[in-house]
This record gives C-alpha cells, structure tokens and sequence, in this order.
C-alpha cells in the first residue's frame, strides 16, 4: 500500500485552515499511482441548502479546491495557482452528514497556467458534481498576501521532501 503524502494547509482557508472556527479541516492527499489528489470529508448539517443537501456554493469551493491542489501532485508544494474559470456541473445532490470523497486531475499544466478537474464521489460511488477549472499563476499582490499570513503554517505542515519525491518516483517519471 503506498504511503499517503499528505499536502500543506493553512491557518484561515474556510476548507482547511486550522484557525478558522469554520473550516472543514480537511486534509488532501497526494495519489501517485492514480495520478491525482484526494480528499475525504463529511460535511456538516450547517452547510446545507436544503435539509440534508449541501449548498451548492460549497459544492463547487470543495471542487475548485481539491481540482486546483492538482497541481501539486509534481510535489511542488509552492506552485499555487489560482482559479481563472470554473465550470461546475451538479449531477445529484451532495449530502451533508454522510461522508464523501473529493479527487482533482491535471489536464494540462504549461507552467504559468493550467487546466485541472474535479469530481465529488458519493458512498456507493456515484459522482454528485464535476467540475472543469482555468488556473493561472498567482498574481504577486495575492502571492504577498498569503505569504504575510500563512509562509510559516504552509512550511510547518508540507511534507518530507525527500519522502514525498521517493514516493512520488513509484508512480510517476
């Protein structure tokens, strides 16, 4: 069974940050042999829609995500991008309260911008959402920002380099 490599998270992200009273928490990982990142996460009732529906906004914050920490899969853990377009498609509901998983893919990666994907798997596997993203290089000004509040959270919880590359080269030229 391979080790999972699991990705850096920050302090106020409303998906990951630990400091952030409302965050989800959730921590994404590295698959390597299906060349793609995962997730898993139960959504809490207080993110619903509808009774027992998640909100679609949250929906599509899980999706654009968990597609855009794709480009991370190359163990570059400070190549952050951000997203220029998003298509979400919802195919059912997502569920609050049961858990689900998230997965992204890189499409294609020139370097300075990117297309990545998404897919949200229900317990009996079926997909309830898609969705297809543009990523482009962060611009400095976002870059600065983050850098001011999360350099020191984002180092603290990126993984071994040498672990992650060696793991990394089972899978992947």
């Amino acid at each position: 069974m391979p080790e999972k490599i699991y990705q850096p998270t920050s302090l106020s992200c409303l998906l990951c940050g630990k400091d952030n009273p409302f965050s989800l928490k959730i921590k994404w990982h590295n698959n390597y042999e299906k060349k793609q990142v995962e997730a898993a996460v139960t959504i809490p009732h207080e993110f619903c829609s509808y009774k027992g529906t998640t909100h679609g906004g949250i929906v599509a914050s899980l999706l654009d995500e968990t597609a855009g920490r794709a480009i991370m899969l190359d163990n570059n853990f400070d190549h952050l991008m951000v997203t220029m377009k998003l298509e979400t498609i919802y195919k059912k509901p997502t569920p609050t309260g049961v858990p689900v998983k998230i997965i992204g893919r890189v499409i294609k990666d020139s370097g300075s911008r990117a297309t990545v994907e998404g897919e949200i798997i229900l317990p009996d596997g079926t997909i309830s959402a898609t969705c297809s993203a543009l990523l482009y290089k962060m611009p400095d000004s976002v870059r600065r920002g983050w850098e001011e509040h999360e350099t020191e959270e984002w180092n603290n919880t990126k993984p071994d380099q040498e672990q992650a590359d060696q793991e990394r080269s089972k899978f992947l030229p």
